[in-house]
This record gives C-alpha cells, structure tokens and sequence, in this order.
C-alpha cells in the first residue's frame, strides 16, 4: 500500500518538501538535510541514494564555485535531533515520505538548475 508524500504524518516536518525557487546554496542544504536523513536510516536501500547525494552535492560546489560563489558549510541541523524518536515511532512512514520528497526536491532542483539559479 502507497503513502502520499503530502498526507500529513505527525513529527516529520523536518523532512524538506518543495521549494519553488531555490538557490545553490539552498539546494545545498537540502541535499545534506536528505543525507542526514537517510544516513539514520536501517534500510540498505537508502544507502546508494545518500552516496549518489554526496556526489550531487560535489557538482553543486562545483558548479557554485565556477559561477565565483564558494556554498557555506552545511552543519547537522538541529531538527534532526528528534529523529530518533520519529524513526522509532513511525519507520515505515519517515522512509516513504523523506524518498517521495526527495524525490520531488529533485525535480525541482533540476527545473533550477535549467533556469540557471543564483548563489
């Protein structure tokens, strides 16, 4: 049975959802927002996604510094803390709604990238 990435779970606001306009640095942090997540993840299935983050974040800082503008270093966000507790209660639902909006950030970072986005 499918869960919809917009159905309303409860503790899971610190997983990142659409974002219409979005710059290197903001795709960024999104991206390092998504590592976290999946990195405390048990499934084995995440962890070629979160290597295939790291990689994108690397085009990113590539692609920030031939446009002359270094991203800020992204710390280990304090929403997170509570995602022990949240993975505990709810497994299942933090892993179909963080890959569902993962999967949306990335289509809207590419819809940036196209337009060309600013630091």
């Amino acid at each position: 049975q499918s869960v919809s990435s917009k159905q309303r779970v409860t503790g899971l606001d610190f997983i990142p959802g659409l974002h219409p306009l979005l710059s290197l640095s903001k795709m960024d942090q999104t991206l390092a927002i998504y590592q976290q997540i999946l990195a405390s993840l048990p499934s084995r299935n995440v962890i070629q996604i979160s290597n295939d983050l790291e990689n994108l974040r690397d085009l990113l800082h590539l692609l920030a510094a031939s446009k002359s503008c270094p991203l800020p270093q992204v710390r280990a966000l304090e929403s997170l803390e509570s995602l022990g507790v949240v993975l505990e209660a709810s497994l299942y639902s933090t892993e179909v709604v963080a890959l569902s909006r993962l999967q949306g950030s990335l289509q809207d970072m590419l819809r940036q990238l196209d337009l060309s986005p600013g630091c």
